[in-house]
């Protein structure tokens, strides 16, 4: 009994560490995915949830088409009512006067005529308990509202198709920066890491030095303040880098748990960038996305006019109508079947439609200034990211070229200085000097890649 008490206190104290351990396994045994950045964007256009969502608006519009269309077409409805009358209304048609009934042969008196009258039977107008039910069958002739909804309708679905082409772009795009992110991290930590290898190789040789007599101890300590100021920085960046993974699966909907690895290079993304300097010739406003959902929404306002003018035209419509009931009463005054035109003409209103008419007029005059808008802001925009694309280019072809002598020159010191011919202070302004060029350059790269995705947005055509 005392051994089943110890058994029981040891799993008890080893369960949460055997549940850490379990949970370590599991995701660890996760098998990682891989994506190019073409892959990452197709799969974010599946998977975003931005995507998903304007993907059910356009579904929505397309269902608003038939919903319109259903409304000229015929409408069947079908109607039963149950009735209990307490009093049931009679009718009767009078009494008679039945000479049969006299006697024969003997005198007539008056009293021999009143009693051969014979009152009349009364007859029932309705059933106490009746069913009744009835089809109805109508038929939209002409409506000049309906002619213009039944546009609008397939507007709206116009509009629907080009915001989702709206979000895919920028889906596209905020996954291209997220990718890029994640890639100038990568690279940027495994050149810190292979300097930190270099200084902490650096430092075990100054130790040496400095317990043969040949360096001062400030030597070493300097290299250890190196060393230390490297690793703090390859902690931050790495820590940015875990950032960046995370925001690149949230941008393609990807669980962020889930591990991936990313198949393009840095290198190869730039060579494959087509970098180049942008002119302003190569944009076209009204191939712009934007350009288009405001011309969609004017073509709306304008149909939204029409919609109000076509109220002053009159409405005409047809119907049908058959009846029957359950229990029929003696005598039936239901019309079984009856069928009509109709025709609805709001002649006077009060006004209404001409300050419906203004108003709509007024958002059509609104839609025409912010098409006008938004063509002046993306030439705008276009300038301006142009010239971010093109500055940020020079950059990093200046600063790529500084790397490499940077480098450079940080290795000649490192090697100078364990052979004894550069002092600590020179070998720190080297390595400083190496930080900076390389947190510059790969800040150029990302500032590089991120502006051609912002141009590449701007001129896209669909």
């Amino acid at each position: 009994m005392k051994c089943m008490k110890i058994w029981l206190l040891i799993l008890f104290t080893l369960m949460p560490w055997l549940a850490e351990a379990q949970d370590t396994i599991s995701a660890s045994s996760v098998k990682a995915m891989k994506f190019s950045l073409k892959e990452a964007q197709d799969y974010a256009l599946q998977n975003s949830p931005a995507v998903k969502s304007a993907f059910i608006d356009l579904e929505s519009a397309r269902k608003k088409i038939w919903e319109t269309t259903a409304i000229g077409l015929p409408q069947v409805t079908a109607t039963g009512n149950y009735q209990y009358i307490f009093k049931v209304p009679e009718f009767s048609f009078g009494g008679f006067y039945d000479y049969r009934l006299l006697p024969d042969g003997t005198p007539i008196t008056k009293g021999d005529l009143l009693s051969t009258y014979q009152p009349g039977q009364p007859v029932k107008l309705g059933v106490q308990q009746n069913f009744t039910w009835n089809i109805t069958v109508n038929q939209l002739i002409f409506s000049g509202e309906y002619i213009v909804g039944l546009q609008a309708s397939r507007t709206f679905k116009e509009l629907s198709e080009r915001n989702l082409l709206k979000t895919k772009n920028e889906t596209k795009e905020a996954v291209a920066k997220a990718y890029y992110m994640v890639l100038t991290g990568e690279e940027n930590l495994s050149i810190l890491r292979q300097s930190l290898q270099l200084i902490d190789k650096t430092l075990n040789d100054v130790t040496a030095m400095f317990k043969q007599g040949f360096v001062e101890e400030t030597d070493v300590d300097q290299i250890k303040i190196n060393k230390l100021n490297l690793e703090n920085l390859v902690n931050s960046v790495t820590e940015q880098v875990q950032i960046a993974y995370r925001l690149l699966k949230f941008q393609m909907g990807l669980d962020v748990n889930q591990p991936i690895e990313l198949t393009d290079k840095l290198d190869e993304l730039i060579a494959q960038g087509n970098l180049k300097l942008w002119s302003q010739d190569e944009f076209d406003t009204q191939k712009n996305i934007d350009m288009k959902i405001m011309q969609t929404n004017e073509a709306l306002s304008m149909l939204n006019l029409q919609r109000e003018k076509s109220r002053f035209l009159p409405s005409v419509s047809a119907f049908y109508q058959h009846q029957e009931q359950l229990k029929k009463p003696q005598f039936n005054f239901t019309i079984p079947d009856i069928a009509g035109v109709g025709i609805s003409w709001p002649l006077f209103t009060s006004g209404s439609r001409n300050s419906k008419v203004a108003q709509a007029r007024l958002a059509l005059e609104k839609a025409t200034i912010g098409k006008n808008q938004v063509h002046d802001g993306l030439l705008i925009d276009f300038e301006q990211s142009r010239n971010t694309y093109n500055k940020a280019l020079n950059d990093y072809l200046t600063l790529k070229e500084n790397l490499n002598l940077s480098d450079k020159i940080y290795r000649k010191t490192l090697l100078k200085y364990s052979q004894g011919m550069a002092s600590s202070m020179e070998l720190t302004q080297a390595q400083n000097q190496f930080l900076t060029t390389e947190s510059n350059y790969y800040n150029a790269v990302l500032s590089l890649f991120n502006a051609q995705a912002k141009l590449e947005k701007l001129l896209e055509t669909n």
